[in-house]
């Protein structure tokens, strides 16, 4: 490189690319707050069909081609217990975790369909405090033809298996007794649906600061019964009240998800449990707001100080001016991370997908879609199903004693070895860089289709008032030599490229 704005990214042509699941696309919903009622789920709504559920939201959450979504939590399954989300007599809990009385209007059945209405694997989450055979029969109630539990599904108006594949047992437990109760849970499991696909907690990372391998106690348990292992990781804290993180400070975590999967991946390797797929089920960049939870225990879910500390968290999350270009390239450069790691990561749920730090902002009066929205749907819809051999060549970018390459960049292509899209990602706040992109040894030339997304300040956000400050844009980008320039606080994606004749690739001109 002659200078620290030009940067060069190759495309290897000549290594097979390694296809990538869709899975990598996935949702998390918990009953926290407004995720879910208010916020997929609003019976009595304008917005809202017959059967309750917002519309809109639905009609957003299609563009991210949510594949896969787990549910119900997170913290809220230490207090779950199915057998109050089904049938017509369904009585309120109190949800010591979170510190609220759940209603208990949103249940299993009320999950699978929303899952179904967006062509989305339902993916459910365990109480890992139960025992073995309260969550058997849950998976009963859910698959089986026949027995008790399929009678009971029966009688609450559900003739058919539901058929739901991806269990969790637990969340975010790690001790001996949780182990030994996962391996006892998924034997029963795999005994009565050999068919599901189980994971549990494996790792949970505390930002950069701590990112731990999966537990060899929990390999050498239960390794052999699982198909997944389960990692969580937020790279910016929460605290009292809600912090406000400056772009850079943001910015600089971009490169911590690779680096945590590095150590993951490496520690299954090391136990012999090389097979297990990894899925990253809880991630975002910035950790969820809920200052005095959770918790182990409340008394009155009526007291003053648990719903103002219910309310506050509420008001934090909700703040529009967090969600900036920050969380659009950290979501892009986490998925990029993903798709290097393709044959393991197989699944990627963003926490959560509605409300709290989502990517989707539900109001009663409509929708906003947060800068890292876009992202997330542009990953969905211009990537190909294949990840290419790519390497960046970037100065770094500094912000203290941390500092992340200045630009990140992913190249996808077709199964026929034929269409390209390229991802290419400007952490700059304010410098444009100049690009050089090379496709099979060949410097491109010309005028190319891209999508941009970019604001007008590394600090741009959307909110009610300006739901599209920030928002994608079709492009055409010029190639001189091979060489582009990249705005600030940018992710391009370059499409229609499409391969040549005896293995040389170039791109599409207009």
């Amino acid at each position: 490189m002659n200078s620290q704005n030009q940067v060069t990214v190759t495309i290897d042509t000549t290594v097979t690319p390694q296809p990538y699941s869709r899975m990598l696309f996935g949702g998390f919903l918990e009953h926290f707050d407004s995720q879910i009622y208010g916020g997929v789920y609003e019976p009595g709504s304008p917005l809202a069909d017959a059967a309750g559920f917002r519309l809109d939201v639905m009609a957003a959450l299609r563009e991210l081609k949510s594949s896969i979504i787990r549910w119900p939590g997170g913290c809220f399954v230490d207090s779950y217990h199915w057998q109050t989300g089904v049938g017509r007599a369904r009585q309120p809990h109190g949800d010591f975790r979170w510190g609220v009385v759940e209603p208990n209007a949103f249940g299993t059945h009320e999950f699978v369909e929303f899952c179904r209405r967006l062509g989305a694997e339902p993916y459910i989450c365990q109480n890992g405090l139960a025992s073995p055979r309260e969550n058997l029969d849950w998976v009963d109630y859910c698959n089986a033809t026949s027995g008790p539990m399929a009678e009971l599904r029966k009688a609450n108006g559900y003739p058919d298996p539901l058929d739901v594949k991806f269990w969790s047992v637990g969340n975010e437990r790690y001790d001996k007794a949780y182990i030994n109760r996962v391996r006892e849970t998924v034997q029963a499991m795999k005994g009565a649906d050999p068919t599901v696909q189980v994971t549990c907690s494996g790792s949970q990372g505390d930002g950069g600061r701590c990112m731990p391998g999966v537990k060899p106690y929990l390999l050498e348990t239960a390794g052999q019964y699982l198909d997944y292992v389960s990692v969580h990781n937020y790279w910016l804290d929460r605290g009292d009240p809600v912090p406000h993180y400056d772009y850079l400070t943001a910015i600089t975590t971009c490169d911590m998800p690779e680096a945590y999967l590095r150590i993951v991946t490496e520690s299954l390797a090391k136990a012999g449990h090389g097979r297990l797929q990894i899925a990253f089920d809880e991630w975002n960049l910035r950790a969820w707001q809920h200052p005095g939870f959770p918790r182990d225990g409340v008394e009155d879910y009526e007291a003053p100080e648990v719903r103002e500390r219910v309310a506050q968290r509420q008001r934090e999350n909700d703040l529009p001016s967090q969600y900036t270009m920050a969380d659009a390239l950290f979501s892009a450069s986490f998925l990029n991370a993903c798709l290097r790691y393709a044959g393991q990561v197989t699944m990627a749920n963003i926490a959560p997908l509605v409300n709290t730090r989502g990517p989707l902002f539900v109001h009663p009066g409509g929708i906003v879609k947060r800068t890292h929205f876009h992202a997330l749907a542009m990953y969905a819809n211009l990537l190909q199903e294949c990840m290419a051999a790519t390497t960046v060549e970037s100065a770094k970018l500094a912000h203290g004693d941390q500092s992340v390459a200045m630009v990140d960049a992913v190249a996808t292509v077709d199964k026929s070895g034929q269409r390209w899209s390229v991802a290419v990602i400007n952490r700059h706040p304010d410098m444009a860089v100049n690009c050089m992109l090379n496709l099979g040894g060949i410097p491109l030339n010309g005028s190319f289709h891209a999508t941009q997304l970019s604001g007008d300040s590394p600090d741009a956000y959307n909110d009610i008032e300006h739901p599209n400050r920030v928002s994608p844009r079709s492009v055409d980008l010029r190639f001189v030599d091979g060489m582009v320039s990249l705005p600030p606080h940018s992710l391009i994606i370059v499409i229609r490229l499409e391969g040549g004749n005896n293995g040389i690739y170039r791109m599409c001109e207009l």
